[in-house]
């Protein structure tokens, strides 16, 4: 079980973690005007229809921007350090806020490719975070 908060899981979220458990990226789309979005919401902030799809996502894009952070007292996230937080431009067009793992924060650029993987921190909460491809 993970130290690490879990996140809130509601009607609007419930079927983006059920996929994410699956190792499954999904993304809103919205039927009336086709924007994407992450994170999920009832009502496009487009166009304001309540016209939603699920879409799985490539899992593929950039690092958009980044941050190492060297200190975190919080529970859970005290013996991570360091720990790179970054935004992610996926393909699909849209910034998932998300972490890169499993490389040297020293190595990490603006730009480099990055392919989602999956974190489980709990037996029904798994999370998406990025390696560099």
């Amino acid at each position: 079980m993970s130290e690490r908060p879990l996140p809130r899981v509601d009607e609007e979220s419930r079927g983006y973690w059920e996929a994410a458990r699956r190792h499954q990226l999904l993304l809103q789309r919205c039927r009336a005007c086709g924007a994407y979005r992450h994170h999920p919401r009832a009502v496009c902030p487009n166009c304001l229809s309540s016209e939603v799809e699920w879409v799985v996502s490539a899992g593929r894009g950039e690092i958009y921007t980044f941050t190492v952070t060297y200190q975190n007292q919080s529970p859970g996230f005290a013996g991570r350090v360091p720990y790179v937080l970054a935004y992610v431009l996926l393909e699909e067009g849209i910034q998932i806020l998300t972490n890169i793992v499993d490389a040297d924060p020293a190595e990490i650029r603006i730009g480099q490719a990055v392919r989602v993987c999956f974190e489980d921190l709990a037996e029904e909460i798994s999370i998406p975070v990025f390696r560099l491809l």
